[in-house]
């Protein structure tokens, strides 16, 4: 029997807790950049500035964890009632799940003949995997893990807005702004060339884009800010 010569690391591998990740990363550095900026720009208070800074990393990090897990948990049902629905219908009906996969192979291009040798043998090995595979498209790499991703994202948010709070304590009151605003758009650059990079997609476009974002979430708040501080 033929072996592999090597092991093939594919890209599509990471998507699950690299969406995860880049997620978290850049909603910590936006939200709590975007809520030290805005605080900032309406106290005076270096104090009311830290205690928001610490309020919303750490109701953001629980906020991302919970919703990522509910979120993914919801596509972990589905998938997982879709799988057991397959598994029912394999038991009840398995020549027409065989006609069915036959079928697959033939709109994928395989000639009728040869994609019924397929279909035979894939049902021989493990109809269940080929079926779950081939006709839901569910495979180990891309199956929904929601403690995984909660795990991931209220780590990465926390890491993510642990920065621009950093920057915010060793900055002049006066300056918080700025310095914030400039140091979390750095960030969010980076941040978009390294995720794009893990990914295996262009640079520019994503570091354009999550910048961008980030800019303006940051101006927004800083505007309402200042006219909330005026105001009162």
């Amino acid at each position: 029997m033929m072996r592999p010569l090597h092991r093939e690391a594919h890209l599509i591998e990471r998507i699950g807790w690299l969406r995860a990740a880049v997620l978290g990363a850049n909603d910590g550095i936006i939200s709590t950049a975007s809520l030290v900026v805005g605080v900032a720009a309406a106290s005076n208070s270096p104090n009311e500035v830290l205690v928001a800074g610490v309020a919303g990393l750490v109701a953001g990090a629980t906020a991302m964890a919970a919703g990522e897990y509910v979120s993914v948990s919801s596509q972990a049902d589905t998938e997982a009632a879709d799988l057991a629905r397959e598994r029912r219908e394999l038991a009840e009906q398995p020549a027409a799940e065989l006609d069915e996969l036959t079928h697959i192979y033939i709109e994928r291009g395989v000639a009728p003949s040869l994609a019924r040798q397929v279909a035979e043998q894939l049902t021989a090995k493990d109809a269940f995997a080929a079926h779950a595979r081939d006709e839901l498209g569910l495979s180990a790499h891309i199956v929904a893990r929601p403690v995984q991703a909660a795990l991931t994202s209220a780590a990465t948010f926390s890491m993510g807005a642990a920065l621009p709070l950093l920057i915010a304590v060793l900055s002049p009151l006066a300056r918080i702004p700025w310095v914030v605003s400039g140091g979390s758009l750095v960030a969010l650059a980076i941040l978009g060339a390294v995720g794009a990079q893990t990914g295996g997609a262009g640079v520019l476009r994503p570091m354009l884009r999550v910048t961008f974002w980030g800019a303006v979430a940051m101006g927004a708040t800083a505007a309402i800010g200042r006219l909330v501080g005026h105001a009162l």
